[in-house]
C-alpha cells in the first residue's frame, strides 16, 4: 500500500495542521487545490460527465482548471474560491468575493486581432466558473456562471473595447445564489449545448 503524505513526511495531522494554520498563503494554496479536486469528484465525474481532465498548471495557452466532455460537447470549466477576508453578513444571507483574474500577467488577443498586456481573464477565455463557497458555510458547495455573464473590468487603463472584452477582477457573490450564478453547472451546459447546436 502507498504511503500517505503524512507518512512520507513523517508528521502527525495535528502537525500539518499546525503548519498549514501558520502560513495563510500555504493554506490558500492547498485550499484552491482542494477545491479543484472537490468540484471535479462531485460534478465532473464519470457517470455525470463522459470525462474531464486537469490541464497541465504551466500549459498558458489552455487558460482552465479542467477540461470537461459533457454530452459529446467540450468545456473549460475555471474553479475559483471566495475570498475569506470578503465574507461579510447580508441581511439573513452572506456577501462575498472572489479574484478572477490570471496570476500572471500575459498578452491576450482580442476579437479585434489587438493584442493587449493583462492579468485579466478575457471572456470567453473559459466557459463556465466554478466558486468553491466553502468559506460561507464550511460545506464544499460551488456557485456557477457562465464566463459571458460575469462582470467586466472598469479599470481605467483599458479602453472602452478592450473592458468590453476583459473579466472584471474581483467578482461578488452572495448567499442565498443570485442570477447569473446557479448551485449547479449542467443547466449553464446545457444552455450552451443548444446555442453551439443552433449556432450550426
Amino acid at each position: 500500500m502507498t504511503d500517505n503524505i503524512l507518512q512520507r513526511w513523517q508528521i502527525s495531522a495535528d502537525e500539518l495542521t499546525e503548519i498549514i494554520d501558520e502560513n495563510p498563503s500555504l493554506r490558500g494554496f492547498l485550499a484552491g487545490y482542494v477545491a479543484e479536486y472537490k468540484v471535479r469528484r462531485v460534478w465532473f465525474s464519470p457517470p455525470k460527465v463522459e470525462e474531464s481532465q486537469k490541464p497541465d498548471d504551466h500549459d498558458r495557452g489552455e487558460k482552465c482548471d479542467l477540461i470537461v466532455s459533457y454530452r459529446g460537447h467540450r468545456f473549460r470549466i475555471e474553479v475559483k474560491s471566495l475570498q475569506t477576508n470578503s465574507i461579510r453578513d447580508a441581511g439573513e444571507g452572506k456577501y462575498g468575493r472572489f479574484q478572477c483574474d490570471a496570476s500572471d500577467k500575459r498578452e491576450v488577443v482580442l476579437p479585434n486581432g489587438k493584442k493587449v498586456s493583462t492579468t485579466c481573464l478575457k471572456v470567453d477565455e473559459f466557459d463556465v466558473v466554478a466558486v468553491n463557497l466553502y468559506a460561507f458555510n464550511g460545506r464544499w458547495e460551488y456557485a456557477f456562471a457562465r464566463n459571458r455573464d460575469l462582470p467586466r473590468t472598469s479599470h481605467r487603463a483599458y479602453t472602452k473595447y478592450q473592458r468590453q472584452h476583459l473579466l472584471a477582477s474581483l467578482v461578488p457573490v452572495t448567499w442565498p445564489l443570485e442570477p447569473p450564478f446557479r448551485p449547479e453547472p449542467y443547466s449553464l451546459l446545457d444552455e450552451i449545448i443548444q446555442e453551439r447546436e443552433q449556432a450550426g
